[in-house]
């Protein structure tokens, strides 16, 4: 905070204070308090010496800009900021335009989008992005497509991808309102993303799907037959495998709880959000069971709980129970459950069994709902510990979190147990998808010595 704006701000003597009981009497909390008055020397800073009084509505629009454009910040923090503007302006200097704060909205940015494409598979076409003027003419339309995702529990990955996917398919029709483009005109864009872009076969499926569901969905209209497209080619590959010796020294790299995830990870064979999203509840030691809910495809399953963790674990959730009290007696201590559960159960989302065993370090605001919660650890934590485990331990193989679901199914098959079996664990609809593990136990040619020997 620069000299020039703390003068500016302290023309009147009793600002703060007259500020801070105007914050409290809007409903916000003592404790954060001290956040909208960040804000507001924030945006002092921004507009460069000028009075908070001389300010007009396009000062208040582009200093909200500019905190969503930049990828630390995030949305509940930019609604914070524009909560503690509407205060000042509405609540102590009368401005006629203070109402304009209120219907500020940025919710589809450019950073956003770029947030939905770092999370998109293969996806490496930043320059496609459409400029603001075209974003805001969509908003009625991704309104629409936010309610029938959310009415089908859709995950908010899927919300934020079909997001990105279809503002995308839009920009590049530009010309055309949305209910005049027809099956040929989503042929030509799927045939550009095979041939210009270049893109994966699971990529192209996956705007496919987003535009199905757009106009079948969201403008309730039948896109009509799309013919044959130019298919993105789908490699033939095998999964990368560890052996015991590389797994357990990959986890001997890693920090206690990345450890321990990424032990689950190769012990019970979940994958990476499964992991992430356990719940107390979900944890049985006396039967050394994990129940997996809501996994991929909304399915539920069970898998074993290896006995060399069930210690760690033990220590894990004692902390997120201490964690937990700490947000019950700050006041919070919520976490998120199905709406419907949340609904018919008042408090069940205070309940210690609806925790996460792996929690945030930090509350968040639900970017739905806008309710200040404790969420699960993010999935990069332990992206970036494998990543940089695996490089310390010299690892000559692509490793990621999926490898070590790799390693578990494989030295199972390797162990003597049935495929079904193993499909079962997986969670796998079809054996076929488990079939492709034998491949790399039962490789043609590798029993054959080689003549140089």
């Amino acid at each position: 905070m620069n000299k020039q704006s703390n003068n500016n701000l302290s023309v009147a003597g009793d600002f703060w204070t007259d500020y801070s009981k105007l914050v409290i009497k809007s409903g916000v909390l003592q404790k954060n308090v001290k956040w909208h008055i960040h804000w507001l020397q924030e945006f002092a800073d921004f507009i460069k010496g000028k009075s908070l009084r001389a300010c007009a509505v396009e000062d208040a629009r582009r200093f909200l800009a500019y905190l969503s454009g930049k990828n630390r910040i995030q949305d509940w923090q930019v609604e914070q900021a524009k909560n503690a503007l509407l205060i000042v302006y509405r609540d102590m200097f009368n401005a006629s335009w203070s109402s304009q704060i209120a219907d500020m909205s940025f919710k589809i940015t450019h950073s956003e989008i770029k947030q939905a494409g770092r999370e998109c598979e293969d996806i490496h076409f930043q320059d496609e992005l459409p400029p603001p003027e075209i974003i805001s003419a969509y908003q009625g339309i991704f309104e629409k497509l936010r309610t029938e995702i959310r009415y089908r529990h859709y995950s908010i990955r899927t919300e934020k991808t079909y997001e990105q996917w279809i503002l995308r398919f839009l920009h590049y029709h530009k010309q055309k309102p949305a209910e005049q483009i027809l099956a040929a005109d989503v042929k030509s864009y799927l045939d550009y993303l095979a041939e210009t872009r270049n893109v994966a076969a699971s990529t192209q499926n996956q705007a496919l799907n987003a535009i199905v569901f757009l106009y079948e969905q969201v403008l309730d209209r039948k896109i009509g037959e799309i013919g044959d497209f130019i298919r993105a080619k789908r490699p033939k590959r095998l999964p990368v495998v560890l052996t015991r010796d590389e797994v357990n020294r990959l986890l001997d790299n890693l920090p206690d709880t990345c450890a321990l995830m990424a032990g689950l990870l190769y012990g019970s064979g979940l994958r990476l959000m499964e992991c992430i999203r356990l719940r107390t509840k979900d944890i049985d030691f006396e039967q050394r069971q994990v129940l997996v809910r809501d996994g991929k495809g909304q399915k539920d399953r069970i898998t074993m709980l290896p006995r060399r963790f069930h210690d760690q674990l033990k220590e894990q959730i004692a902390y997120a129970k201490k964690l937990h009290e700490k947000d019950l007696s700050d006041g919070y201590g919520d976490t998120y459950i199905w709406p419907s559960l949340a609904r018919k159960y008042k408090n069940a989302s205070r309940e210690w069994i609806w925790q996460y065993v792996f929690p945030a370090d930090r509350l968040s605001v639900d970017p739905r709902t806008k309710e200040v919660r404790r969420h699960h650890i993010h999935e990069t934590v332990l992206q970036r510990a494998v990543n940089k485990a695996a490089s310390k331990t010299g690892l000559t193989k692509k490793v990621s979190c999926h490898t070590l679901r790799h390693s578990f199914a494989t030295h199972l098959l390797e162990g003597g147990y049935d495929i079904r079996t193993v499909q079962v664990l997986l969670g796998h609809s079809d054996v076929s998808t488990t079939m492709i593990y034998t491949h790399v136990l039962n490789t043609p040619g590798l029993a054959v010595r080689s003549p140089v020997d």
